[in-house]
């Protein structure tokens, strides 16, 4: 399946709210209060929050369209601050890869993943590090198969009040 992949443009602000906001519910429900869900949705995917992260020329953000419509998003930036670490080395992180439930499987999370290797290779970064939440066994597989590996290290990625903990995966290149 041949995915458009392109960047988010700020007038887009509203569809990605929806498809982020879904998406993060559709992976995460059952894992905390449906409050601290809410909370969290309207807090970090909301438009205002959406439209910020846009509007920062270092944070890129991208649809995988299938005839002009999302099947998901990928989005990622050089940002050491939660991973302090990761200066030692010109890294990019991974902040989110998103796909629509009925999307996955189709091997547009592969070619978003293949889109954010070409970008870091071309860009002259030495390491790709990303954060998983340590129960989502399906993503650490997709992610160990690009070659990432799970650096011993962790951090809190709470929902609202729900604690959770990610693990930081990392690949150098």
């Amino acid at each position: 399946m041949q995915v458009t992949i392109t960047p988010v443009a700020p007038d887009q602000v509203a569809m990605l709210s929806a498809i982020a906001q879904q998406t993060f519910y559709d992976t995460f429900n059952g894992t905390c209060t449906e409050a601290d869900m809410q909370q969290f949705l309207d807090t970090v995917f909301g438009e205002a929050a959406l439209a910020q992260e846009l509007a920062n020329p270092n944070d890129h953000c991208f649809f995988a369209l299938l005839d002009g419509q999302p099947a998901g998003y990928i989005r990622f930036m050089e940002d050491y601050s939660s991973f302090p670490l990761m200066q030692q080395w010109k890294a990019l992180e991974l902040k989110r890869i998103y796909l629509s439930k009925e999307y996955q499987g189709k091997g547009i999370a592969q070619q978003l993943m293949d889109f954010y290797q070409a970008y870091a290779q071309a860009n002259g970064y030495k390491a790709l590090w990303l954060g998983v939440w340590e129960h989502n066994l399906r993503a650490q597989k997709f992610y160990e198969k690009y070659g990432f590996a799970n650096s011993g290290h962790t951090h809190d990625f709470p929902i609202g009040s729900t604690p959770q903990t990610d693990f930081w995966f990392w690949k150098f290149i």
